[in-house]
Parts: structure tokens; sequence; C-alpha cells
């Protein structure tokens, strides 16, 4: 296996800055998996190490490993089209003209703001967000992230299904996968903790994200928490090292790593953003979480990286985490171009 020494050391740096209090992650080179941790699992109330296959809130790294690909076997199947408007699968959505392309690559147009967004209920909070304004500026010209996109894409996912979201990813991704500790409600002990305060205490076992916790199984943006381990799995089936064509055929596998975008030029694929490296031909798929959280795959060199941390611990308001970030990022690039 090639060595991934700026990779390591970056992590390293992170942790001994405090920028995270800890992290697991997993580097793929070809068959060969280098697995490691460096700092702790906590440092609020009580500092606690860190432990052979801890969990991990995964954030919007939920989009790509359960509500893209379940959409992408719906497009395998003929169920879903993805230039079809998205109201006529979802009449309530307010816009007759953006796509399911559209949604998966955040070229909708979607915007605004819902007032008391938090204290809604889930029912409340769908009809809200099917009722939000497009910006016809944007549609199919310019990439804006959001969740917007994947929650309702989980909603038109639940239209032609007929099952909520959350429980339709454990079915046909996470147990064909054999992916034992990935969640959307695991046993509290079994996670690393995101934020901590006097007042509210430990979060534990229980999404980050504010409108997950108000979607619950209905959320197709975030949710998930998951193991390196089974990441390392969902990543091989990524890289096409191994085949489970009840989840997604390699031929689907393959499509994802070009631009999906309606132009072909704004550098996103299905659920997943895309990385050009100079003078190679295929793109690297990535996507990052909020919670600290990064899954990188190189198809074409067959290598991967799986980052987990818990960088909103003890607090949500971490400003260093996303320049290391993208220091990290760099750092494994580089060393995949080295090895």
């Amino acid at each position: 296996m090639g060595t991934f020494k700026r990779t390591e050391a970056q992590i390293n740096e992170m942790v001994q800055k405090r920028v995270i209090p800890g992290a697991s992650y997993a580097l793929i080179d070809g068959p060969e998996i280098h697995t490691g941790q460096m700092g702790v699992a906590q440092v609020k109330p009580t500092i606690k190490p860190l432990w052979a296959d801890a969990m991990y809130d995964l954030a919007s790294v939920t989009k790509v490993v359960g509500t893209t690909t379940v959409a992408l076997q719906l497009i395998q199947d003929g169920l879903l089209e993805i230039d079809r408007p998205v109201h006529d699968y979802l009449p309530s959505l307010q816009s007759t003209t953006i796509t399911s392309r559209n949604l998966m690559t955040h070229t909708s147009g979607l915007s605004g703001y819902i007032p008391n967004r938090n204290a809604l209920s889930a029912e409340a909070l769908l009809a809200a967000l099917q009722q939000l304004p497009i910006s016809n500026r944007n549609r199919n010209h310019r990439v804006v992230y959001t969740d917007l996109g994947l929650i309702i894409m989980g909603q038109v996912i639940e239209r032609i299904v007929g099952e909520a979201i959350q429980p339709l990813i454990t079915e046909r991704v996470l147990r064909p996968l054999g992916l034992w500790h990935t969640s959307f409600q695991p046993s509290r002990e079994k996670v690393v903790p995101t934020t901590y305060s006097v007042q509210t205490g430990l979060l534990q076992g229980i999404v980050h994200d504010p409108k997950a916790q108000v979607l619950g199984e209905h959320c197709g943006s975030a949710g998930l928490f998951a193991s390196v381990a089974d990441l390392v799995r969902f990543s091989q089936l990524m890289l096409g090292q191994i085949d489970v064509p009840t989840v997604l055929t390699q031929a689907t596998i393959a499509n994802l790593y070009q631009d999906w975008t309606p132009n072909r030029h704004l550098r996103r694929s299905f659920g997943w953003n895309l990385w050009h490296r100079p003078a190679e031909t295929a793109p690297v798929i990535f996507h990052t979480g909020y919670t600290g959280t990064l899954l990188m795959l190189d198809r074409q060199r067959q290598q991967g990286f799986v980052f987990l941390s818990n960088r909103v611990h003890p607090v949500a308001n971490n400003q260093t985490f996303l320049p290391a970030r993208r220091q990290l990022i760099a750092a494994w690039l580089a060393d995949t171009v080295t090895n």
C-alpha cells in the first residue's frame, strides 16, 4: 500500500490543534485498506477515548449513501425519470418545472426561509418546503447547495414506493450491503457524541441536524450514523471492488463519475460533488457532512478516503474546521498522486 503521510499528518494536526476532538478514518488503495484513529471521542463533560466500530453522525453524507442510492435504484428500474417534472410525482409541489436532475444536482433554484422551522411538525415542514419559491435565474444554470433538494427527492421516492425514505434506505441499501453498524436509530452508547452544553447535556445517538430531528423517518438529507468499516464497504461498492447489483449495478455506478448538471459544466453528479484532477478523464466523487464527515472516491485510481469526526463537539460554532478540511482534502489528493 502506498503511504498517505500528508493525510495522516493533517489529521494529527487537526487533533493537536483541537480543531476536532478526534477522528476515525480509512485509506483505500486498491485492495489494501489502512484504518486508524486519532484523538478522543469526547472532551465534555468528561474525556472519553475512541473505540472500535465507533459510529458517527454522518449529517449530509446521508444524501449520497442513502437517498441518492435509492433514487438511482428507481432510475435503474424505470420508475423514476430524471428529466420529468417532479410535480408529476409530487403534485403538492408548487413548482411544475423542476426535475429530479435539478434536485439531485442542486440546480433547482429552490430558495427561501421558513419561519419557526424547527418548531413545526414534520407534516407542516414538508408542506412549507414544497411551497418554496424557485429562482429562474439559478434553475439549470447554477449550483446552489442546500438540503432542500434531497429532502424533496426523498418525498418523491416515498410517493413512488409508498414507504418512508429512511426505512427504505435501510431495506434497500444498508441491509443488502451488510452495513450492520449503520443506522438511523443507533444505540446511544455506540455513537460518538456531537454537541454539549450544561443546559441541554450531551447530544448522543440523536441526529444533530434540526430539520432531520423534525422530519424523522421522512428526512432524506441527514440522519444516518455509521462506522468507518461500514463506509469502507460502501466505498468498495462505489469503486467497483465488490458487486452487489441488487443495490446498484456497476454501469450505474460508473455513470456517476461525470457531470450530470443540466448543462454538464457545473461539476455535480447525482447527489455527489465532483473534483476534477488536471489531465485526468474521470473525476473524484465526494461529499462532506456538517458534523465533520467526508467521503472521497477515485474509481480511476481505485482509491478512497473515509474520514469521520465530530467537529461540532463540544460546540457547533467551530470556525477552524472548514479551512482545515480543505487542507485535508488537498493532502489526500496529493498523496494519491504520489502513491
